[in-house]
C-alpha cells in the first residue's frame, strides 16, 4: 500500500464525502457509495489505477476513511464505487483471461441465488504445544490454517475463534436485449457484508436485473482432490444496482414522442396496429387486435383491502395446424423488450416458475432460479403447445396467471417472486381438428380452473373455403415474390416505442358511461341465463374492464370512454360465438371455454345413469364394452362414449378396478 494513495484518498473523502461519512458512521452503516467520476476529476491517474488494479487502491481508500477523525472516533467501511465509465462494461460472453483482476461493470438478470451464509474471514488458531494464538486471514474457499508456530510446530493447531461475514452467490446472465444465440451467457457472482442485508437480498432476488461493478476473479477447479490447469471465474461484487427490464427502458425521443402522439391521435390507428401486427399473416384481424389490447394492456388496481387486480391480459389461442399459431407467438415475443417464447412440449413447472437446486459449485447449498415467467417480469411470455404441458405443471402456473407471483417453500427456502407477465399460449385440439360442436376441455389437455384464468379465447380454424383459400395463396405468394407487401405500417421499432410510452404514461380511469355499457352487456348477457347454461361471468367482466383500459391507452387517453367499452364487447363477443356457443341448446354457455357445457353435463348424468342401472344388474364391476354398448343404445355415438369414460375417470368419478372393467369410486 502506497502511502501517498492513502493521503490522496484522505484528501478525497474531507473534501466531497465528510457530510456523508458522518451520517455513515451514525447509522451504523458498513461502507460508503463513492461516485468514480469524481474520483476522475479529483485525480485521474489513481481512478485509472483503481480500475487497473483495483486490491492496493481500495486497501488505500480504507485506509484512508479509517484515518479521518469522526465523532465516533475511527470507523472502517467498505468503500463501493458506483459510475464506473461506459469503457469497463463487458458483455458476460466477452469475459475473457485478461479481464481477471480488473475493476468491471456487467450487465444481467438474476438467474439463481444461493440463502445468505456466514463465511469466515479471520479465523484464530491456537498452538497445542504453547499455547500461542495466530491470526489467519482467509483468501479461498477452503479454511487455512497457519503453517508453522513461533515454538516450532507444524501440523495440526485448534481453532478457537472466528470473525464472520454474510455471504451470498448468485448466477448473473445477460439481458435479453444482448442475448444471441440459443443460450445466453451467465457468470457467478459473489456478494459479502452489507450486500447481503434483507433490503438488498430483495434486490438480488432471481428474475431482478442488476449492474454489478466489480473485480473478476479466479476459482480454482479440482477433480478428485486434484488441481486442474482449467479455472472458472467469477466477479466480486463492489457494489450493485438493481434496475429493471421493462418498458421504461425503451429510450424515447422528443421526435419519437411527437410521432407516437399523431399515432395516437390517428382515427385509423387500431386498424393501423392491427396491420402492423404480424402482416405475413393474413387475416385473424380479430385475434390481432386482441393481441394488440394485450401488449399496451390494462391498469392494475389495488382494492383498499389491499387485494390487487392484475392488469395484465392473457390470451389463448385454439387452433387447427398450420394456422400460424407459432408464427404469430414468435413475432410476438420479438417485439417486446422482456419477453420470451418457450414450447410448453419441453418447459416444465420449474423452467416456467421457478424451482429450487443443490450447487456445491459456488454457492455450496441450496439456490433458489428464477424460471421464465419470473424472467419475464412486466413482459410478455408466449407460450407455444400449451396443451402438451404436463396437468401438474399447467397447475403450478395458476398462482402466476391470476395472483401474479411465484411462490417457492423448499429446502428452508421460503420466497415470493414477482411475475406480473401477459400470457399469450397456443395449444392443439386433442384430435388435431377443432370441433366446434364440443366445448373447449373436451378437446384441450388444460384444467378448466387455469383455462378459466385467460380473459380471451380464440379458435383458429381451417376451414376450407374456395375463395378464402385463393386469397390467401396468393398473399404468401405474393409476400414471397415482393417482401415489401408484408411491411407493417407501424415499424416494429416505433410500435414497441409506442407501447412503452403508453404504458409508462397512460393511467386511463374508468368513466360512468363507460361503465354503464359494460355494465348493460354483463347484464343483458346474464339476462339469457338458464337452469342450464350460463353465458358470462364475473370473470369475463373483468376481461372487457382490462381490455377497454388497454383501447384507452392506445388513444393515451385520460380517461376510458365508451368507444373503448364498444371495442372491448366487440373482441368479447366474437370470442364467445366461436368458444361459448352451443349449437346444441341455441345458447351462450361459458361453461363450453372454461368447464363442461349444459349439452356435455346432460351426456355425464345419462352416462351416470347407465351406470346404476348395469350395477343392479352386473354389479359393481362393469365391462367397458357393455358401458359403451349401453351408452349407443340411448344415441351416443362410441366415441362420445369413449371420451365420457375417459373424462369420469380423469376427474376421479370412475376407475379401473381390473383391466377392462371400470368401477365407480366410493
Amino acid at each position: 500500500m502506497v502511502d501517498a494513495e492513502v493521503e490522496r484518498f484522505e484528501e478525497f473523502f474531507r473534501q466531497f464525502y465528510m457530510k456523508e461519512l458522518m451520517t455513515t458512521a451514525a447509522s451504523g452503516k458498513k461502507s460508503l457509495v463513492v461516485d468514480f467520476g469524481l474520483l476522475d476529476k479529483f485525480d485521474p491517474t489513481l481512478a485509472d489505477k483503481l480500475l487497473n488494479d483495483p486490491e492496493p487502491v481500495l486497501a488505500a481508500a480504507r485506509s484512508a476513511i479509517s484515518a479521518i477523525d469522526l465523532p465516533e472516533g475511527s470507523i472502517t467501511l467498505e468503500p463501493r464505487f458506483m459510475n464506473l465509465p461506459e469503457s469497463q462494461k463487458v458483455r458476460i460472453r466477452n469475459l475473457r483471461s485478461s479481464h481477471i483482476g480488473r475493476f468491471l461493470t456487467i450487465d444481467g438478470i438474476v438467474r439463481r441465488a444461493s440463502e445468505v451464509k456466514p463465511e469466515i474471514s479471520i479465523a484464530i488458531f491456537q498452538c497445542p504445544d504453547c499455547g500461542t494464538k495466530i491470526s489467519v486471514k482467509q483468501t479461498d474457499r477452503m479454511l487455512k490454517g497457519p503453517g508453522m508456530c513461533e515454538c516450532g510446530r507444524k501440523g495440526m493447531f485448534n481453532l478457537v475463534d472466528k470473525k464472520l461475514f454474510d455471504v451470498r452467490w448468485l448466477t448473473v446472465e445477460e439481458p435479453f436485449e444482448t442475448a444471441t444465440g440459443d443460450r445466453p451467457g451467465e457468470i457467478a457472482v459473489y456478494l459479502r457484508e452489507d450486500l447481503t442485508t434483507p433490503e438488498m437480498q430483495r434486490k438480488s432476488d432471481p428474475g431482478n436485473r442488476l449492474l454489478i461493478n466489480g473485480i473478476v476473479r479466479e476459482m480454482k477447479r479440482t477433480t478428485k482432490g486434484r488441481l486442474r490447469t482449467q479455472m472458472d471465474i467469477f466477479i466480486e461484487a463492489n457494489y450493485i444496482e438493481a434496475t429493471e427490464i421493462e418498458w421504461e427502458e425503451v429510450q424515447i425521443t422528443k421526435e419519437d414522442e411527437a410521432e407516437i402522439k399523431k399515432l395516437a391521435a390517428d382515427p385509423e390507428i387500431y386498424k393501423k396496429l392491427v396491420a402492423s401486427i404480424a402482416p405475413s399473416i393474413y387475416g385473424l384481424d380479430e385475434v390481432k387486435q386482441a393481441i394488440c389490447l394485450q401488449l399496451f394492456g390494462g391498469v392494475p388496481h389495488v382494492q383498499p383491502d389491499g387485494t390487487r387486480i392484475r392488469g395484465d391480459i392473457h390470451v389463448l389461442l385454439l387452433g387447427d395446424p398450420s394456422t400460424a399459431k407459432s408464427q404469430l407467438l414468435k413475432l410476438i415475443a420479438s417485439i417486446i423488450p422482456r419477453g420470451k417464447y418457450v414450447s410448453g412440449r419441453g418447459s416444465t413447472a420449474a423452467g416456467l416458475t421457478a424451482t429450487v437446486l443443490k450447487d456445491e459449485e459456488f454457492a455450496g447449498g441450496w439456490v433458489l432460479e428464477a424460471g421464465a415467467m419470473v424472467l419475464c417480469h412486466k413482459g410478455v411470455i408466449a407460450i407455444d403447445e400449451f396443451d402438451k404441458m404436463s396437468t401438474e405443471d399447467q397447475i403450478a402456473m395458476h398462482e402466476a396467471l391470476e395472483q401474479q407471483t411465484i411462490s417457492i417453500a423448499k429446502a428452508s427456502i421460503i420466497a415470493t417472486l414477482p411475475a406480473q407477465v401477459s400470457v399469450l399460449a397456443g395449444a392443439n385440439p386433442k384430435y388435431s381438428r377443432f370441433d366446434q360442436f364440443k366445448s373447449i376441455s373436451e378437446q384441450i389437455n388444460i384444467p378448466d380452473t387455469l383455462l378459466s384464468r385467460f380473459d380471451i379465447k380464440f379458435a383458429l380454424r381451417d376451414v376450407p373455403d374456395p375463395e378464402r383459400d385463393a386469397i390467401l395463396a396468393t398473399h404468401i405468394l405474393e409476400t414471397r415474390l415482393q417482401p415489401e407487401r408484408a411491411q407493417p405500417v407501424i415499424s416494429p421499432e416505433l410500435l414497441r416505442k409506442y407501447i412503452a410510452y403508453a404504458r409508462k404514461h397512460c393511467m386511463p380511469e374508468m368513466t360512468r358511461p363507460a361503465m354503464e355499457r359494460l355494465k348493460s352487456f354483463y347484464i343483458d348477457m346474464r339476462s339469457k341465463a338458464t337452469a342450464d347454461t350460463v353465458p358470462i361471468t364475473l370473470r369475463q367482466n373483468e376481461a372487457l374492464m382490462r381490455m377497454a383500459e388497454a383501447s384507452a391507452k392506445i388513444r393515451l387517453s385520460k380517461t376510458v370512454d365508451v368507444e373503448d367499452a364498444e371495442r372491448a364487447i366487440s373482441v368479447m363477443r366474437y370470442s364467445l360465438k366461436q368458444l361459448a356457443y352451443d349449437e346444441t341448446t341455441d345458447k351462450f354457455d361459458i361453461d363450453r371455454t372454461e368447464g363442461t357445457s349444459a349439452s356435455q353435463r346432460s351426456k355425464i348424468h345419462t352416462m351416470l345413469d347407465i351406470i346404476d342401472r348395469l350395477e343392479k344388474t352386473i354389479g359393481k364391476k362393469i365391462p367397458r364394452e357393455d358401458l359403451i354398448a349401453e351408452a349407443e343404445e340411448v344415441g351416443m355415438t362410441g366415441r362420445e362414449a369413449e371420451e365420457l369414460i375417459d373424462r369420469l375417470i380423469r376427474d376421479g368419478t370412475l376407475h379401473y378396478p381390473q383391466i377392462g372393467m371400470i368401477q365407480r369410486t366410493r
